[in-house]
């Protein structure tokens, strides 16, 4: 795969100049700030009590080991509420219009043991950038025994990946809480951060730093302060991630591994035959738009259209973005995909698994 990949120049300016002035008059007629929104204060306070009242009741009350994993079982969904609807935002600069407010709070993505500058690497420069670009869009590279994209080799097990995936998704937050100080290492040997030396030492040693403090909390106060065994605890550590796995993986999967939205390969000289903004519309899709529940929840990653193209502006704001960017796209005939209900997309998801367990590109 090419290391250098440029990008077909922009052919749909009319579309592109339509799109930004509506949405921008959104906000102007409403009156609405594009961030700070009492919305998110209070979502972030709602995800981080699921997160820690279960766990300061694991610490401060003498209960059983079966309620405990209940409890640990209930810190996995406040870590996928973190995820998704607070470090999300801030880590791209749409929580705040303050960038430090948007530092501290992206540092909530250490807090459940990843790492902030590591996913901003990931997920802002690679992902966003290069969305479903093989080779370069880390999501749909494989991973161990999981094939995500049609130019990826195919070997005889990817038939039932549409039956073991959900194991391998399971594991998606305990790859980042142990694979996050090998992960910076790598991105430093690719190229890919720019640090200088000095810069580069601080940042491992805040990781390290954090990794350390992270397990201390996590798995240190259990052990110290209540009766769990310490098998009990790293059972409980294990049940928490892999809820907190499967929730993430199937949401960011659903919004790119499906039929509909495209994979996109450069030429022999590392070009792109799309711009940017075609790429995101024609890789991207949406899912159950009216489900208020699961969009507040998951932090409108279901109106993924919408956050490819604007990621700074705070997702409370999408539902009603959503349908400028709907009747824009109709205007001008640019691609826009949507799945009207979880399930629709979560079965296309399966399907889109089997047909990639048996073709080639």
């Amino acid at each position: 795969m090419q290391t250098s990949i440029s990008f077909t120049k922009e052919q749909n300016h009319d579309f592109k100049k339509a799109l930004y002035s509506r949405v921008n008059q959104y906000f102007s007629d409403s009156g609405l700030s594009k961030h700070n929104t009492p919305g998110m204060l209070i979502k972030t306070v709602v995800m981080l009590l699921i997160y820690f009242v279960p766990f300061i009741a694991i610490l401060a009350i003498n209960m059983p080991a079966w309620m405990a994993m209940i409890l640990f079982f209930m810190m996995g969904f406040g870590i996928a509420g973190i995820g998704m609807s607070v470090m999300h935002d801030a880590n791209h600069a749409g929580y705040s219009n303050n960038q430090k407010v948007n530092r501290w709070m992206g540092l909530t993505m250490n807090l459940i043991g990843a790492d902030a500058y590591n996913w901003k690497i990931k997920h802002n420069k690679l992902h966003h950038v290069f969305t479903n670009v093989y080779g370069k869009d880390e999501d749909i590279n494989s991973r161990v025994v999981l094939r995500f994209a049609y130019a990826a080799p195919l070997k005889k097990y990817h038939r039932f990946q549409y039956l073991y995936a959900w194991f391998f998704y399971s594991l998606m937050t305990f790859s980042m809480v142990f694979g996050d100080i090998s992960k910076r290492i790598n991105y430093r040997k690719r190229g890919i951060t720019h640090l200088s030396v000095h810069a580069y030492r601080r940042s491992m040693a805040w990781l390290i730093f954090s990794k350390v403090f992270y397990f201390a909390m996590v798995v240190g106060l259990p052990l110290v302060f209540t009766t769990l065994m310490w098998w009990q605890v790293l059972l409980g550590f294990t049940i928490m991630h892999l809820t907190a796995g499967v929730i993430l993986s199937v949401i960011f999967q659903m919004a790119h591994v499906v039929e509909g939205p495209e994979q996109i390969l450069p030429d022999e000289n590392g070009k792109l035959p799309e711009s940017l903004l075609s790429i995101q519309l024609k890789a991207t899709s949406d899912f159950s738009r009216k489900n208020k529940l699961l969009s507040w929840y998951v932090g409108g990653l279901n109106f993924q259209v919408e956050h490819h193209l604007f990621p700074r502006i705070c997702h409370v704001h999408y539902p009603a973005i959503s349908k400028i960017v709907e009747a824009t796209t109709r205007e001008f005939n640019m691609p826009y995909y949507v799945y009207d209900r979880f399930f629709d997309a979560f079965r296309s998801h399966v399907r889109t698994l089997k047909q990639l367990g048996l073709r080639k590109v």
